[in-house]
C-alpha cells in the first residue's frame, strides 16, 4: 500500500465540495466521471450515484487525480436505473432505456440488446482494459464527441451508444457488418481495409452481434405468430 497516495487522496477528499460531481484522472490517461469518492479498505471506490450501492472499487494507484465538477446534472433529472447485485441492470429497466433509444434513431431495440449484451453483458459498470465503459463501452473520446458527459450513467451511455451506431450505419450506407466492425475496431480500420479488418477480435464480434440480433428477430416473431393464434377469430 502506497501511504503517499493515500493522502493525497484523502485530500482531495477533503477538498472536494459537497454536491459536486467529479472527474478521476486514471493512470493510464483515461478519465471517469463519478458522483463522490471514498477510500474503503485500502481501495478508492467511484460511486456512481449519491447513494454507497453502486460503485467501482480501483487501486488508489490507478488513480493520478481528482477533479470537481460543478456542472452535476441534478439527480432528481436522471431516472433511477439501478443495478442489481450482479451489477446489470432489471430487464424492465434495460428494456425501457433501449426502446426509447430505438425510437430515437429507428433503430431496432434488438440490435441494441445484442450490442449491449456483447459488449458488457448488460453490466452499466463495466470497464474494459482499453479503458472503454458502461452499457455499450464508450471510449472516452467517443463519449465526448457524442456529448456524454458520464458514460457510466446507463440512460447517458445508451444515448451515446446509440447515436454513434446510428452514425456508423449512415456511413457504411446501413451495412450491418461495416458498421458493427467500426463500432469495434473503429472507423479508420474498416476505411483502411475496404471492409471488416482483418482482426480475430473484431470479426468474432461482428459476428455474435449478428448471430444474437437473429436468434432476438426469431424469438420476436415466433412470439407475435403466437400472440396472433391466440387472438379471438
Amino acid at each position: 500500500m502506497n501511504w503517499r497516495v493515500c493522502t493525497a487522496l484523502a485530500a482531495v477528499m477533503v477538498a472536494a465540495p459537497a454536491g459536486a460531481a467529479e472527474l478521476a484522472t486514471l493512470s493510464n490517461g483515461f478519465t471517469m466521471r463519478c458522483d463522490h469518492h471514498a477510500l474503503v479498505n485500502d481501495q478508492v471506490r467511484l460511486y456512481l450515484g449519491s447513494g454507497e450501492d453502486n460503485y467501482i472499487a480501483l487501486e488508489p494507484r490507478q488513480i493520478a487525480a481528482f477533479t470537481p465538477l460543478e456542472d452535476k446534472v441534478p439527480s432528481a433529472s436522471i431516472p433511477a436505473f439501478h443495478a442489481r447485485a450482479d451489477g446489470k441492470l432489471s430487464p424492465q429497466d434495460l428494456k425501457e432505456m433501449l426502446t426509447e433509444a430505438s425510437e430515437a434513431h429507428n433503430l431496432d431495440v434488438d440490435l441494441l440488446a445484442s450490442v449491449v449484451q456483447a459488449e458488457s453483458g448488460g453490466r452499466a459498470a463495466a470497464v474494459s482494459p482499453a479503458g472503454a465503459q458502461g452499457l455499450m463501452q464508450l471510449m472516452p473520446s467517443t463519449a465526448a464527441e457524442e456529448g456524454v458527459q458520464n458514460s457510466l450513467q446507463p440512460q447517458e451511455n445508451v444515448r451515446g451508444g446509440s447515436t454513434y451506431l446510428d452514425e456508423l450505419l449512415a456511413r457504411y450506407h446501413d451495412n450491418l457488418a461495416l458498421a458493427l466492425a467500426a463500432y469495434n475496431a473503429g472507423p479508420a480500420a474498416v476505411d483502411k481495409y475496404h471492409g471488416v479488418p482483418p482482426y480475430h477480435e473484431t470479426r468474432v464480434y461482428v459476428a455474435r452481434v449478428i448471430h444474437e440480433f437473429n436468434r432476438r428477430v426469431r424469438a420476436r416473431e415466433a412470439a407475435q405468430r403466437a400472440s396472433a393464434h391466440l387472438l379471438p377469430q
